[in-house]
């Protein structure tokens, strides 16, 4: 297996993708050949630091890099020499079976758009978010590629954050919940209306609208919404989930007492960290593009990116495009024409 990284993307750079990378290399054999692309100079020193001359290790060469403050489709075309550009062209070319950014996320989305294309049947990738409750972890999609959606857009995502749950998460009949201002199906605006309508005729097990206090309290596998407000869903919870652990450690640390106490379920707040912690989770799969793109965060630690390299080498394994297509396919045979006549 062949994952093309892009070194250069990200809050941090080269050293902590390339320790990222590092790590991935000693924990996951499945990895045959990691390219890391973006600067000669400055990978090197980093694999120099970490001692590491794997031979699984290639360095492509890239000139150029995209800027937080480009914009996503220009860069792309502008910035040919990029690293994204680079490792995306890696895939294109069959060199590499997946690419792993932790840069610009416009750009990733664009180049794997643009180079790529979509799997038939799909007009708009989705970004799938894996988020932890106390019972399961569901499929957030679109967590932020497409802001601007259409009711098919959201449509597909169902099919697609579904199949992940299914293949790679190992849900054996994924329920989906579509969010909205309220459960009856005359809440929410047009998009969602229109959406709802299409699910409810599917053969996915669609539970209905869902608000946003059932992600956490009755929770589904897969949550289908536009990529505007599955990224604020995202980030509000991640930041919610550091509060919540800043909080408690302020309160812990207020007397004798408590800090006794603290140390006693030391262990079960390092179970619920671990769980509510992104770098565990490493990226997030573009879902709908011809190949396997993971987005990772761009504050990305080292054990982040490895998780991330992690997630690409899953997806790869389980064969989760060609899944898909047959997904979409079946949806063309059998509720399309069903969908038709309602209307």
């Amino acid at each position: 297996m062949k994952i093309a990284l892009d070194a250069m993307g990200g809050d941090f750079g080269p050293p902590n993708l390339v320790g990222g990378a590092v790590l991935a290399l000693r924990e996951y054999r499945r990895i045959g050949k990691l390219f890391l692309v973006g600067d000669t100079s400055q990978i090197e020193a980093e694999l120099k630091k970490h001692r590491c001359n794997d031979p699984r290790v290639e360095i492509v060469h890239a000139s150029q890099v995209v800027d937080m403050s480009d914009r996503a489709v220009e860069a792309v075309r502008r910035k040919k020499d990029s690293s994204v550009s680079r490792a995306v062209d890696l895939v294109k070319h069959g060199q590499a079976d997946a690419i792993v950014s932790a840069g610009h996320t416009g750009a990733a989305v664009a180049a794997s758009k643009i180079k790529l294309r979509t799997l038939p049947g799909i007009d708009r990738p989705g970004i799938a978010a894996i988020l932890p409750t106390e019972t399961n972890v569901f499929v957030l999609i679109d967590a932020g590629a497409n802001i601007d959606a259409r009711p098919e857009h959201l449509f597909q995502y169902a099919i697609m954050g579904s199949v992940y749950s299914r293949h790679v998460l190992g849900y054996a009949r994924p329920s989906v919940g579509l969010i909205s201002l309220g459960e009856e199906d005359v809440k929410g605006n047009e998009l969602t209306k229109e959406v709802f309508k299409m699910l409810r005729v599917s053969s996915l097990n669609f539970r209905g609208n869902i608000e946003g206090r059932h992600l956490f309290e009755n929770p589904v596998e897969v949550v289908v919404c536009d990529g505007f407000v599955g990224n604020v869903i995202l980030k509000t919870s991640e930041s919610i989930a550091v509060a919540i652990f800043a909080w408690l450690k302020h309160e812990l640390q207020k007397n004798a007492k408590r800090a006794v106490g603290a140390a006693l379920a030391k262990e079960a707040f390092r179970t619920i960290h671990r769980k509510t912690n992104y770098e565990e989770y490493g990226g997030s799969p573009l879902l709908g593009v011809n190949g396997i793109c993971i987005i990772a965060h761009g504050a990305s630690t080292p054990l982040a990116i490895k998780n991330a390299l992690r997630v690409a080498v899953e997806s790869v394994e389980h064969q989760v495009n060609p899944h898909i297509i047959e997904e979409v396919q079946r949806y063309h045979e059998t509720t399309a024409p069903l969908e038709r006549a309602i209307h």
